[in-house]
């Protein structure tokens, strides 16, 4: 008994495993290999590729494509129409197939806003925070608000998604950081 909904003008491929509580909605597509964590929410025409992993709690927005090689760890969003790809140097003449895809890793709790790229072989830090449109080609520390094209660090975000102070302070929820060689790290 699956324990998750599936809109019935979207498709999933054999060999998939849905979490509980997960909506797919309209023209969407689940390819082979896919796993996808509980309580997920994939709008409409939403394409997740053959083996890609996505962890518990994501939201993919309408028009999202995660292509192999991308994986979301849990909570991660992803905005409307905003793109992964997964080859540095694609030739429809050469295709190199899988073994050719670079890896993008998309830590927990990140954000990527509408229209935004990500450019394949770098790493999203956890809880940060790409912004509308924005092109990203490299690395993203942990809390970092990057924005333009390519993608700069224009400033630090909390865990709950505000903008962080001066001294790396929330002043919605309290929280404290401190800078790390990966970003920031919240103060216990």
């Amino acid at each position: 008994m699956k324990n998750y909904f599936v809109h019935e003008s979207s498709y999933v491929d054999e060999n998939v495993v849905i979490g509980d509580g997960t909506k797919i909605w309209h023209f969407c597509h689940i390819q082979n290999g896919a796993r996808i964590g509980r309580n997920c929410s994939f709008g409409q025409n939403v394409n997740i590729s053959n083996n890609v992993k996505i962890g518990t709690g994501c939201k993919l927005q309408n028009n999202v494509s995660v292509y192999e090689g991308v994986e979301l760890q849990d909570y991660v969003f992803c905005g409307p129409s905003m793109v992964f790809t997964n080859d540095l140097t694609p030739r429809s003449q050469y295709p190199k197939g899988a073994s050719g895809y670079k890896r993008t890793l998309v830590k927990k709790g990140a954000t990527i806003g509408a229209n935004a790229t990500i450019v394949c072989g770098n790493i999203i830090g956890s809880y940060s925070l790409i912004a509308s449109g924005a092109v990203v080609t490299k690395n993203v520390p942990n809390h970092a608000l990057v924005a333009g094209v390519p993608a700069k660090i224009v400033g630090w975000v909390c865990e709950c998604g505000h903008k962080l102070n001066d001294n790396y302070q929330c002043e919605m929820c309290g929280r404290k950081y401190e800078k790390r060689l990966d970003g920031l790290e919240e103060k216990k």
